[in-house]
């Protein structure tokens, strides 16, 4: 029971959060969205907004303060026409679409789900896609087609991305895509959708594992489980979105993400602008740039009793009295860092503490603790006394975790092991000794009320842990 509210618990906070479009300062606006260190370009599927006319769709994107757009076939392009978004609209019409998308500053990047059913129209559809700067076609072409959908995409210069609609659609499964495009030119890819792997009973990870080096662009989601399942905002669903951001990062992946958001058709643009935030957060968090080493090897940027710590080879480790923390103060930042237990280790991460000597009433700790508590809220992963992980995943002892933490505001992200432990929003702890859930804590100050600028620490509680490839990057200077 614990552990299934303190996953209602984190829906609640990120309902709650009052999000907004992704900013830093000026100078991190003018570099472009976080996104772009990484290769990536962020847009929205028309099909998001097809309740709407095709210029309306344009405005939303602009408004989400997005760059790009996917276009689907048949979509009312204005109100007060019946013209409609296909590759067939005549000269007049593409003019008006093309200087529409231009004044708003958003770019045609893709379009589909389409298909033709002789070589004339697929002609048709790749001069179209061409004519308009479309750089990729999402269809779901037959295996007996492929060799003309190689030839159209080396004469056009447009690549063809295969979509994988649900079972039992052809393309369900990864390996009929890959079966039908083996031997074949890369410009012939994969469209993913990873709502729809889960739908069809797959783990998307492992899905987008096996199409490595083929894929061209993604219809992404987050959705979630059970019988009927539906799409939510990035990161409150079954589709481990950071783990999929991670991969396609190991994967040097480089292109377009068409949110795809297929729910609460007429008011979705709260629920997407949260998907935007998140995701960009996250981006932050993998994009190298900004990053620097949270201690020095000779721990002269650190604070702790002599001999109590040691790094050497890398790895700093507790020998014994004490707490390690830094010199220099932070407030957003994301932390990346590795860290190994013993069966018994206690341990934890300290978050902005205004008070080294009273840290447990004066900073957030992230849990570092190998067996598993009584109390879930202790768990490893967990915000400690407040908020438990979605699940447990430690790792054995001896074994090297990994933590990506990220403070922003009132919104604590915590990554354990490529998944999500914890997305905590401290608005929502309003009272002293008390969590939003009714349960009670150890602290003396309500969690909204916390200091958002401190120290960041290690804890030695008396049993062995070590640290290694820790870094952290301030987010007021490297978004």
């Amino acid at each position: 029971m614990k552990i299934r509210l303190s996953i209602f618990m984190r829906g609640c906070a990120i309902a709650m959060i009052g999000f907004g479009v992704f900013t830093g300062t000026a100078a991190a606006q003018a570099a472009g969205p976080p996104e772009e260190q990484l290769g990536w370009k962020l847009g929205a599927q028309a099909w998001s907004f097809k309740e709407f006319t095709f210029f309306e769709a344009v405005d939303k994107t602009k408004a989400l303060g997005l760059g790009y757009i996917e276009a689907f076939p048949g979509q009312r392009i204005e109100n007060g026409s019946d013209a409609k978004f296909l590759h067939t609209m005549d000269a007049d019409t593409r003019q008006k679409v093309a200087d529409k998308l231009k004044s708003a500053g958003v770019k045609l990047a893709a379009y589909g789900v389409v298909g033709g059913s002789n070589e004339a129209e697929w002609r048709q559809i790749f001069e179209f896609a061409k004519s308009l700067g479309i750089s990729s076609i999402s269809s779901e072409p037959k295996p007996e087609e492929m060799d003309l959908m190689e030839a159209l995409c080396e004469e056009y210069g447009v690549n063809l991305a295969v979509h994988n609609h649900p079972k039992p659609s052809f393309y369900w499964s990864p390996d009929t895509f890959l079966d039908a495009v083996k031997g074949r030119s890369k410009r012939i890819g994969a469209c993913v959708d990873d709502g729809h792997w889960l739908r069809s009973g797959l783990d998307p990870l492992e899905c987008l594992r096996k199409l490595e080096g083929r894929v061209i662009s993604l219809h992404f989601k987050d959705i979630t489980s059970g019988a009927e399942p539906h799409d939510v905002p990035w990161g409150t669903g079954s589709c481990n979105v950071y783990g999929l951001l991670a991969e396609l990062k190991r994967q040097e992946f480089k292109g377009l993400f068409s949110i795809e958001y297929e729910y609460n058709w007429l008011e979705s643009m709260p629920e997407i602008q949260q998907s935007v935030d998140y995701y960009r957060l996250v981006a932050t968090a993998l994009a190298e740039k900004g990053y620097k080493p949270l201690f020095q090897s000779n721990l002269k940027n650190a604070v702790c009793s002599k001999d109590s710590w040691s790094y050497e080879d890398g790895v700093l480790a507790a020998k014994g009295g004490g707490d390690i923390w830094t010199k220099e103060q932070y407030g957003d930042f994301v932390l990346d860092l590795e860290f190994r237990c013993e069966s018994e280790t206690n341990s934890g991460v300290f978050l902005r503490c205004t008070d080294t000597v009273e840290w447990l009433q004066t900073s957030i700790e992230v849990q570092i603790l190998q067996p598993e508590a009584a109390n879930t809220r202790e768990n490893c992963g967990g915000i400690f006394d407040c908020l438990a992980p979605a699940k447990r995943l430690v790792k054995a002892p001896g074994e090297w975790n990994r933590y990506v933490i990220i403070a922003k505001g009132s919104r604590i992200l915590v990554f354990l092991n490529g998944e999500q432990a914890t997305d905590m929003n401290l608005d929502l702890w309003t009272e002293a000794h008390k969590n939003p859930d009714g349960t009670a804590n150890k602290f003396n100050t309500a969690y909204k009320d916390m200091a958002r600028t401190g120290f960041v620490g290690f804890q030695y509680h008396g049993m062995p842990v070590q640290f290694r490839n820790m870094k952290i990057k301030p987010l007021d200077a490297a978004e």
